[in-house]
């Protein structure tokens, strides 16, 4: 028997757990650089030591003091505020076009859009390109804070109540999740992007 073997001490459940959270951690950072670098997304490959994790990964954004959550799989990239070339005759809550890696896509005031009121640009503010089926459409948002994965477990119905979902969100809301004492609304994409409202402009 092997006595290096016998006198290294064994990892506890607790240490094995805290290591995986944070090479989990470290592989969600690394998957934020790659969007903000206008990079493909990749998969947690548990040949590299990352232990899985069962449930969906999403986008963590804010808007108006609130946590707000896209499936990754429909960002194509998340951008510090660029110039944008503004459209005459349109609402408000259109700020234009921008050129976005070689494609032409209108950026929307997410917070004029839902009935919040506008706020100038911070250093935190963030535009991310969100695609459903053929359609790209850039948001402006308060800020972004993380790639989370979302265990089906934390996930709540579609039975949402308005003390769980802000109102002004509420009509694009598909569920919420609890994780860890924060309620994160998650945003139904498509019925964003497809919405009357978004269609008629």
């Amino acid at each position: 028997m092997n006595t290096e073997n016998q006198k290294r001490p064994q990892e506890s459940p607790r240490t094995a757990f805290a290591m995986g959270q944070q090479q989990r951690i470290l592989a969600a950072t690394a998957q934020m650089q790659r969007l903000q670098a206008g990079q493909p997304l990749t998969e947690y490959n548990s040949a590299d030591g990352i232990p899985p994790v069962i449930g969906e990964q999403h986008l963590v954004f804010s808007l108006n003091d609130r946590e707000i959550a896209v499936k990754a799989e429909l960002i194509q990239g998340v951008e510090r505020p660029m110039h944008v070339t503004s459209i005459p005759n349109v609402v408000s809550w259109i700020r234009g076009v921008v050129n976005l890696r070689g494609s032409i896509a209108s950026v929307v005031d997410l917070r004029e859009f839902l009935g919040l009121e506008p706020v100038a640009s911070t250093p935190r503010t963030r535009l991310l390109s969100l695609q459903s089926n053929e359609m790209i459409i850039c948001i402006t948002v308060d800020s972004v804070s993380e790639m989370l994965q979302i265990p089906q477990t934390a996930i709540g119905g579609g039975n949402l109540r308005p003390a769980t979902i802000p109102q002004w969100v509420a009509p694009y809301a598909e569920k919420y999740a609890l994780f860890d004492d924060r309620v994160i609304v998650l945003l139904d994409v498509a019925r964003l992007l497809f919405s009357d409202k978004m269609q008629r402009y």
